[in-house]
């Protein structure tokens, strides 16, 4: 629920930049390995916003999936583990009790 209202502030932001950066009519070039471009600044602005957003996100739900992943397998086995512990305290538990004199 946390990151669905953060992706909507995020969005909200992005808008209000959006906004702020319609009145500029500036115009920018981008030069690329084979071609130049021209293109606005809120443009650019915007597509290089949004694509360090996507590519943040992608490797931030990597890292917190693979995190999800390791936490499942070790409760899984502290699970494992407790139930072994449980199995052999019922068996000592029924087995009788000896006393050995000296």
């Amino acid at each position: 629920m946390k990151s669905f209202f953060a992706i909507i502030i995020v969005g909200l932001l992005f808008i209000l930049a959006l906004l702020f950066g319609a009145k500029n009519e500036q115009i920018v070039t981008l030069s690329y390995f084979v071609a130049e471009g021209q293109y606005r600044l809120p443009v650019v602005l915007a597509v290089v916003f949004l694509t360090g957003f996507v590519l943040s996100w992608l490797l931030a739900s990597f890292y917190i999936m693979r995190m999800k992943l390791a936490l499942r397998k070790a409760n899984k086995s502290l699970a494992k583990l407790g139930h072994v512990q449980t199995e052999n305290s019922k068996s000592l538990a029924a087995q009788p009790h000896v006393d050995i004199a000296p």
